[in-house]
């Protein structure tokens, strides 16, 4: 009376079995014909155990978040789609990890520093998690007894913030399908990506913060960045090795917190972790030049694609830069900074009272000027903010798709001076993208291609009530 396990999510090759996008669904079909056919109100369960650091023991309740059941479908098959359970166990990444630094001061256990101004590494906290199933079959027997046995084990595997596309490519193996994610992001060669959709090449003002996310395997090495001036001469590089010391690995090796690591790459980033990159500062170097980033592994070969930052030079039109970062389909974050013409709009809305023109408790009335007629009793005020894009490529164009899908959406502000004990609440603004359509554009139907995006900011401005 063995329990199967008919069908499950494929397995990626490589270092784990099953690491999954926990926006698709997350199919498991369970079967025991010989229960099925011989005993009444037949249930199947399913254990399901997740941690957010080691493997959990499914054998034990000290990760178990709930139990389900399903009776079998007319094929005899309890068929499982864990995704709603899944799902609610992962978010966005927002502030950094313990053992991270920003500007070479270490984050504590209570770390508030905003993930996008890490200096060097920092693991995940809410991105990934282990994930294991634990099935069985409940009957009620010939002496109406309640009756549950044949436990099977899923294969561990790991989930992550992330969702595809219905164009993303599914492969099949008998029965079971899944997302190769493997082939695509685990940085183990030079065709391999970051976790993002963003063009290989992009661009920032030396004032701007931002992370990559990487998939790591245990036999990376680092990052390596090679900084070129702006006649295209090689100035210097660098590798920064995800050590603890820099905020990467941690250990045991099966902790989920190092399986995904954010990488602070932009200039302002550096200008707080790389004494070469803020030499090339002060000395006037890397203005108008870039930098080239690749993963590299154990054997210090290539283990991602070239990702290049072109510097902006200062523009003379003198419109104020306005950077945007959006949690993106891998549950990363991407960046993009608004270089021309934006507008900003105040909208104001406040509760109003009659007040009366003079004291009338007191023993003589007395005369207010000040008082009197309709007044505000608070005002609410709203900004939105309309921002253009430079003329931007096809592939830039598409990218915009996840920004216009994104469910969270920031406002981020560039490389500052701290006062002491600053609590660094003046860099991420939340704001809602008000824009609610997107058209694709490409150079033969368009020519010249810009866009125009509004957000609207999240908090409104509370003022003084009277």
């Amino acid at each position: 009376m063995a329990t199967l396990i008919v069908q499950q999510p494929l397995a990626n090759p490589g270092t784990f079995d099953r690491v999954l996008p926990v926006g698709q669904e997350i199919i498991y079909t369970v079967a025991n014909p010989t229960v099925v056919s011989t005993f009444t109100n037949v249930k199947f369960v399913a254990e399901v155990h997740i941690s957010s650091f080691a493997p959990p023991n499914p054998n034990t309740t000290n990760d178990l978040v709930g139990t389900f059941k399903t009776s079998p479908n007319n094929a005899g098959a309890g068929m499982f789609d864990f995704r709603p359970i899944i799902e609610s166990f992962v978010n966005a990444d927002n502030t950094a990890r313990k053992g991270s630094a920003y500007k070479s001061v270490l984050n504590g256990g209570n770390s508030s520093t905003p993930i996008h101004l890490i200096d060097k590494y920092s693991g995940n906290i809410n991105t990934m998690r282990w994930c294991s199933i634990k099935f069985m079959v409940e009957y009620i027997d010939a002496s109406g007894n309640l009756v549950t046995n044949s436990e099977v084990l899923a294969g561990m595997f790991i989930v992550f913030n992330g969702y595809l596309k219905h164009t993303d490519e599914l492969l099949l193996s008998g029965v079971n399908f899944g997302y190769d994610l493997y082939s695509n992001f685990l940085l183990d060669g030079g065709t391999k990506k970051f976790l993002t959709n963003a063009p290989t090449t992009q661009y920032a003002n030396l004032e701007d913060y931002g992370t990559v996310a990487l998939l790591m395997p245990y036999t990376t090495e680092g990052i390596e960045i090679t900084y070129f001036d702006s006649s295209g001469s090689t100035i210097g590089f660098e590798q920064i090795n995800h050590t603890t010391a820099n905020g990467g690995f941690v250990y045991p090796q099966a902790n989920i917190q190092s399986f995904i690591l954010f990488f602070g790459l932009y200039p302002a980033n550096l200008q707080g972790s790389s004494t070469m990159f803020q030499g090339f500062v002060s000395a006037g170097t890397i203005q108008g030049g870039y930098y080239n980033i690749t993963a590299l592994d154990d054997s210090l070969q290539v283990a991602s694609e070239t990702y290049t930052i072109n510097l902006n030079c200062p523009t003379l039109k003198g419109y104020e830069p306005i950077r945007l970062t959006w949690l993106n389909q891998w549950g990363a974050w991407d960046y993009y900074t608004f270089t021309m013409k934006s507008t900003k709009m105040i909208s104001t809305k406040g509760s109003t009272y009659q007040q009366l023109g003079g004291s009338w408790n007191k023993r003589a009335y007395k005369l207010d000027s000040f008082k009197g007629g309709k007044k505000s009793f608070r005002v609410n005020a709203t900004e939105k903010i309309t921002m253009n894009t430079d003329f931007v490529s096809e592939s830039e164009s598409e990218w915009f798709e996840d920004l216009i899908n994104s469910p969270e959406v920031y406002i981020l502000e560039g490389f500052k001076t701290d006062t002491a004990n600053s609590s660094l609440n003046k860099y991420v603004t939340p704001v809602r993208l008000t824009t609610s359509s997107y058209t694709k554009k490409t150079v033969a139907n368009d020519k010249l291609m810009q866009y125009t995006f509004e957000v609207e900011k999240s908090k409104t401005l509370r003022t003084q009530s009277v």
